[in-house]
């Protein structure tokens, strides 16, 4: 059996990205923790009843985000949302804390009983939004996850990060670095567009698959229009802006845009 059957009990995974709202102490914030709370918990169980895989916990609102670091008030807000989450629905958790606040987001899942975390920066260094990220994470994120005991924590690791320039790698392709991060202990590699609900191509899909025996996993701009070309190459599929009103990643998520991404890849994967 292989990570994702291991993981999601399916060959290939629908993965939600619920977009926890603005948590306290951030520049959008201001809802109480309580409805923050309540707001995630709604959008977990939509996804799961309407048939998704697993789900991520994402601090999505939390923006202008943090480099690397983020205070233990988003830690502390995470795992109360998180424990929530978890309490309500059965499927596999995932958390991501922005921006690449890798260890923050393995302390989460740890204490939440979450199954795996999203990474950025796991190999090489790039300059995202929130400024350069030069050190990669993989050589203190793994000795931290021995420290804590909680390898069973896999992780999932953005390769080319989005929103992000990769000038300082011009010269290491998407295959290079999918294979440096397999190298470094990643469980799974994340392959995504430029930016939130870009669409993330086929090719660059197919050529890591190409490059390593990992998971590999779609990060952005999933929707019904382009599902059947990753269907082959790609193993997990994050969806979060289509599944949102107007496919906006900021709006409510829309039932109708749910039920029509789970048939869709019904449909590829002969009821999965």
């Amino acid at each position: 059996m292989g990570l994702i059957e291991e993981l999601f009990s399916v060959p290939k995974a629908l993965v939600g990205m619920v977009h926890v709202a603005a948590l306290p102490g951030t520049p959008m914030g201001g809802l109480p923790i309580s409805r923050i709370v309540d707001q995630a918990v709604r959008e977990a169980v939509t996804l799961t009843q309407a048939g998704f895989h697993g789900l991520i916990l994402e601090n999505m609102h939390d923006r202008p985000y943090l480099c690397r670091r983020v205070g233990p008030e988003i830690v502390a807000a995470m795992t109360r949302v998180a424990l929530a989450v978890r309490r309500e629905v059965s499927v596999p958790l995932g958390v991501q804390v922005l921006a690449g606040a890798n260890r923050e987001a393995l302390a989460v899942a740890l204490a939440a009983g979450a199954t795996f975390i999203r990474a950025e920066n796991f190999v090489f260094a790039h300059v995202a939004d929130e400024g350069l990220m030069g050190e990669a994470d993989a050589g203190p994120l793994l000795r931290y996850r021995r420290e804590l005991e909680a390898e069973h924590i896999r992780v999932f690791a953005d390769i080319k990060k989005k929103h992000a320039a990769h000038a300082l790698t011009a010269d290491v392709g998407l295959a290079e670095t999918a294979r440096a991060a397999a190298f470094c202990g990643a469980d799974a590699v994340v392959v995504s567009g430029g930016a939130t609900g870009e669409p993330t191509s086929a090719a660059e899909v197919g050529e890591v698959r190409a490059a390593v025996e990992l998971p590999v996993a779609v990060g952005s701009g999933i929707n019904p229009e382009n599902l059947p070309a990753l269907w082959e190459p790609a193993d997990v599929f994050i969806v979060g802006s289509f599944l949102k009103r107007d496919g906006l990643w900021h709006e409510a998520v829309d039932p109708s845009r749910v039920r029509l991404l789970v048939e869709t890849a019904r449909r590829l994967g002969n009821g999965c």
